[in-house]
C-alpha cells in the first residue's frame, strides 16, 4: 500500500499523524480515561505512564517508516480526542481505534473511519477489517453503521485480558468495490 496523507480535516474535525511533541497530551488523554479504556484495552490496564506515551509515539513513527501501520490523532477543535490507525495486512488492511471518555458519543470514530476506508482502498487495499471484542457493544457500532459485515468470531490473543472483555474477537470486514 502506498503511504497515506498525514492530515485528513473536516471543519473541525481531523486526523494528525502522531507527533512526539504529542506525548504529554496523549498521556493525558488516557489517564484520563482510565477505567474506560482499560475495561477494553490491554495497553490502558494499570496505568498509562509518560514513558507508555513516549514509546507509543516511538512506535508508531517507526511503523509509519516501514509502512507496517498508519497512525493518527482524532482531533476536535485542535484538542486531543483519540486515536486510529490503519495497519497494512496481506491484501487489505486493518482498522483499530480508541477514543478518550469525554469524546465519546459524538461520532468521531465513525468520522475517522469513514475518511480511512476510501483512503486505504485508493491505496490498493482489496479489504479492510475491523476487530473488537465481542462484548464492546459500543465498539461494534462502527463498523455495523459503515456497511461492514461480520465475517467470524477469533479468541483474543493479546496477553492482558481487559476486565470487560469477553476473549472472543468479533471480525468485520467490508470488500473494495
Amino acid at each position: 500500500m502506498e503511504t497515506p496523507a498525514e492530515t485528513f480535516a473536516q471543519d473541525e474535525f481531523s486526523l494528525t499523524r502522531w507527533q512526539f511533541a504529542d506525548a504529554g497530551a496523549v498521556q493525558a488523554a488516557v489517564s484520563g480515561s482510565g477505567a474506560h479504556l482499560a475495561d477494553w484495552v490491554p495497553w490502558a490496564v494499570g496505568g498509562y505512564s509518560d514513558e507508555s506515551a513516549a514509546a507509543f509515539l516511538r512506535l508508531t513513527h517507526e511503523n509509519w517508516e516501514t509502512g507496517r501501520a498508519y497512525e493518527w490523532a482524532i482531533r476536535v477543535d485542535g484538542s486531543l480526542a483519540g486515536g486510529v490507525g490503519v495497519l497494512t495486512r496481506e491484501g487489505g488492511a486493518e482498522i483499530g481505534y480508541w477514543l478518550a471518555r469525554d469524546f465519546t458519543g459524538r461520532g468521531l470514530v465513525t468520522r475517522a473511519v469513514s475518511l480511512l476506508v476510501p483512503d486505504a482502498f485508493a491505496r490498493g487495499a482489496g479489504y479492510v477489517e475491523i476487530r473488537h471484542d465481542e462484548a464492546n457493544v459500543r465498539s461494534g457500532a462502527i463498523p455495523a453503521r459503515l456497511g461492514f459485515s461480520v465475517v467470524r468470531k477469533e479468541p483474543a490473543v493479546d496477553g492482558v485480558r481487559p476486565p470487560a472483555c469477553a476473549g472472543v474477537k468479533q471480525v468485520w470486514r467490508k470488500e473494495k468495490p
